[in-house]
């Protein structure tokens, strides 16, 4: 009888440290919000994280969380945002995981491409504008209420447009030749205008082992939809999916790489307006959890 206690006893301690080591071995997740965040943006998705792995260490990125702090130009969130997360990721020997909501998306892309010594092991991008954005929205009609989507390149396409985050990402399909002319975030990303750095941001691109790509038709914000899966616009406004886009088709920052490397997982969710991505349980359950391992 005794040695039965001390074998159950034993067989409990392997168990109770088995389920410690598992807690103790998630990836340390980054979060990273999007253009005028909602406060509840991170801390919603804080919480479902924790909730689904207790002891996960989160890190909230809340540089140019207010309002017009947001709309800074890309490369200026960029560097910033880059001297904070390094920390977290020399800290994290097996590296870490990174999700990014909207506009936060397209700048912790920037972030991957441009720093040669990050760790990301997963990189989720909920429902951003990685192939641009072109469409009236109600942010860009708040913003900018004297133009439409038609027009607005005149202002987007010039040194000043440039100074606002969403003219960074703005993509015209109509005015390809401005794009690449005035463009100087997403145009250098995709490596479709002159980037003496081509080569180094394309390798950077590569060092993550999974990129998870997330948004929905129902989304009414980014425009294509389908930009959250790197899909775009030709010039007669018909969608191309992303493996039928130039920088696909020319693999200029690595996205066909990856895909040849099983490493892209997509996800198409109906019902989800884009204010709601953090928020709704489906989309964790189904398409983020798994990937925060």
């Amino acid at each position: 009888m005794e040695k039965m206690t001390n074998l159950n006893f034993r067989v409990f301690l392997f168990v109770s440290l088995g389920c410690l080591v598992s807690v103790m071995c998630f990836k340390p997740v980054i979060l990273m919000h999007g253009v005028f965040p909602n406060p509840n943006e991170l801390p919603d998705i804080e919480s479902k994280i924790l909730k689904a792995h207790p002891g996960t260490n989160v890190t909230k990125i809340e540089m140019f969380s207010e309002f017009l702090t947001s709309i800074a130009p890309l490369w200026l969130q960029v560097d910033l945002i880059t001297k904070q997360i390094r920390k977290v990721m020399k800290n994290s020997k097996d590296g870490v995981h990174l999700l990014c909501y909207s506009q936060g998306g397209i700048t912790c892309r920037g972030i991957l491409e441009t720093m040669p010594d990050h760790n990301v092991d997963t990189f989720i991008s909920l429902s951003s504008p990685q192939g641009g954005q072109y469409g009236d929205t109600d942010r860009l009609k708040y913003l900018f209420p004297n133009y439409l989507k038609e027009n607005i390149y005149k202002f987007f396409y010039t040194e000043a447009g440039q100074e606002v985050s969403i003219g960074n990402y703005w993509n015209d399909p109509h005015h390809q030749d401005l794009y690449k002319k005035y463009s100087v975030f997403l145009a250098v990303l995709n490596n479709q205008t002159h980037n003496p750095q081509s080569h180094e941001y394309k390798k950077n691109f590569l060092r993550l082992k999974k990129m998870v790509l997330i948004g929905g038709p129902d989304d009414g914000v980014i425009t294509p939809w389908q930009s959250s899966q790197f899909g775009f616009y030709d010039q007669n406004e018909s969608v191309l999916p992303y493996k039928k886009t130039e920088w696909y088709l020319k693999d200029s920052f690595g996205l066909q790489t990856l895909e040849k490397r099983d490493a892209i997982q997509t996800y198409s969710i109906s019902g989800v307006k884009h204010v709601m991505w953090h928020k709704n349980q489906t989309v964790f359950n189904c398409c983020i959890e798994k990937w925060l391992t």
